[in-house]
């Protein structure tokens, strides 16, 4: 094991906002033990404060589901995978006449941008403040896209991703990662966590085979796939317990910090 790659919502961090002490001590002990520690997130850079509050993180983040590479020391944009304008548009167009009550929004290198309708009352407390308007009025000449969302007011994200995925194809990168919302994220076609997170271990001289990774979500299962050290939680989506033969504890029972004890104690006794 010489790189640990965690997914951050519902594999170490709970709907409280907060990480246990138990995995705090944990990565903090991989750490001191000369393994390279990467975070693989959907999340944008500036949803990033828990890392740097709660585990001291200062190193490298892959973030929006691979299109970024951020550094958190530097507080920096290192890397980036862009989506055109054009492909946004034509994909919101897609998207709208196969579920037409489907509203849109795009996270951008400046900032987040949402449509009217996209947020309900009072459903995202953190995005108060912008100002709902079509996002070819806000994201300034349809640049620096890096992640494309759509949702849906009813129904689930399974059923949504279904309904669109076959009008998308070969066009964008779609998963999800809401456990509670039918909302889709989109990124740059052939773009997802695994291959920036393996260019990652490549640019450190890390196979595959010394990696552990970790994560809940559809849109982990490339990297759980990818790595040669896959652990799905047990109390994530059906379909990332079914990407890998390997399954981490429930999130309940801090089963990311047992899973690196566990590595730690075997590396000590090898």
């Amino acid at each position: 094991m010489r790189l640990i790659a965690s997914d951050i919502d519902g594999t170490i961090l709970g709907h409280d906002g907060t990480i246990s002490p138990r995995t705090v001590a944990a990565f903090a002990a991989a750490a001191r033990a000369g393994v390279d520690i990467v975070f693989v997130t959907g999340r944008p850079p500036r949803w990033l404060e828990p890392l740097r509050r709660q585990i001291g993180h200062t190193g490298t983040v892959i973030c929006s589901n691979g299109a970024v590479v951020y550094d958190l020391a530097t507080e920096s944009v290192v890397s980036s995978h862009l989506l055109p304008w054009e492909t946004v548009a034509g994909a919101r167009k897609i998207i709208r006449s196969l579920v037409p009550e489907s509203h849109f929004a795009a996270e951008s290198l400046d900032g987040f941008h949402l449509e009217p309708g996209f947020l309900r009352p009072g459903g995202a407390p953190a995005l108060d403040g912008i100002v709902p308007a079509p996002l070819e009025e806000t994201v300034k000449d349809g640049a620096g896209i890096v992640k494309f969302l759509a949702i849906a007011h009813t129904g689930t994200a399974d059923a949504f991703l279904a309904a669109v995925r076959p009008g998308l194809e070969g066009l964008l990168s779609v998963t999800h990662s809401a456990p509670d919302m039918a909302l889709l994220e989109m990124g740059p076609f052939g773009v997802n966590k695994a291959v920036t997170l393996a260019e990652y271990a490549a640019s450190r001289g890390i196979d595959a085979a010394d990696v552990v990774a970790f994560g809940d979500m559809p849109n982990d299962i490339e990297m759980l796939r990818w790595a040669g050290s896959g652990y799905a939680m047990a109390s994530g989506h059906a379909e990332a317990r079914s990407a890998t033969d390997l399954q981490a504890p429930h999130f309940d029972d801090d089963g990311v910090a047992q899973v690196i004890e566990e590595r730690l104690a075997a590396l000590r006794g090898s």
